[in-house]
């Protein structure tokens, strides 16, 4: 297990799906939590769930399309904890629609959430981890930046935006010691996933299991894959790993195109 005892680690998104594994593992190892998210309820019983294990963790509600939040989430880490040495910036939104279909409301939702999120994250978080001289910040992209996904043209722009902003801030920051790293999760049991198999007509339980047959380790994701790989890439072991994104998609890119 990647040491995370006694690291101060914000988590957005951090109350549901890849972001609730991480709060618990992260937690569960010592980690002192701030999880932030817009989901209010979710998350006090998430962190009361925590402190009854004895673990750190906080809940703080917000959204991270707003500066105001972004900054409040920052603010609370450092003044509760003393410090910030990790920002995991894991909150995203999908909306499955044809690029002919796309609706402003939809485009601005998807870039403020998963593009602008990380932008005001960096902004508070960096300046914080430059004056410590050192902090790490790990981005959730997708594999649909690297893939041609139907009907996701808009998210997997954005997607890929996080990682050209990951690696300019890498050429930016890094020489004052703060590292950017980046998760790419394929197909991931969440209730993201979940959401995006409304409106077919087969079940959900049908369809991740066709899913699952085309992914050459015959399953999907969960949300612990993920949670472990960021855990590593937030510890003191992950240290020379910089600018890079580690893809967890079983396999999915070796795939032909036919």
């Amino acid at each position: 297990m990647s040491d995370l005892k006694e690291k101060v680690i914000l988590v957005t998104g951090g109350t549901s799906g890849i972001g609730e594994a991480c709060t618990e593992l992260f937690a569960r190892s010592g980690a002192k939590v701030v999880a932030m998210s817009i989901q209010d309820e979710q998350g006090k019983a998430l962190a009361e769930r925590l402190t009854g294990e004895d673990r750190q963790c906080i809940f703080q509600f917000g959204d991270v399309s707003k500066e105001q939040d972004v900054k409040a989430a920052v603010d609370l880490a450092v003044e509760k904890f003393g410090r910030l040495d990790a920002v995991h910036a894991n909150a995203g939104v999908l909306r499955n629609q044809k690029i002919t279909d796309i609706t402003l409301e939809d485009f601005h939702l998807m870039l403020d959430v998963n593009l602008l999120g990380p932008v005001l994250l960096c902004k508070y978080a960096v300046p914080v981890m430059e004056e410590q001289g050192r902090g790490v910040i790990c981005f959730t992209t997708s594999v649909a930046a690297d893939i041609g996904f139907p009907e996701h043209a808009v998210y997997g722009a954005s997607k890929a935006a996080v990682v050209s902003l990951m690696r300019s801030l890498t050429t930016d920051h890094s020489p004052n010691g703060v590292r950017f790293v980046a998760v790419s999760p394929g197909t991931i049991d969440t209730p993201m996933l979940a959401a995006s198999c409304e409106g077919w007509d087969k079940p959900k339980e049908e369809l991740y299991a066709e899913v699952a047959k085309k992914i050459p380790v015959q399953r999907m994701g969960q949300p612990i894959d993920v949670a472990r790989t960021v855990a590593f890439l937030l510890s003191d072991d992950a240290g020379f790993i910089g600018g890079s994104v580690v893809h967890l998609e079983g396999g999915t890119l070796a795939l032909p195109p036919w």
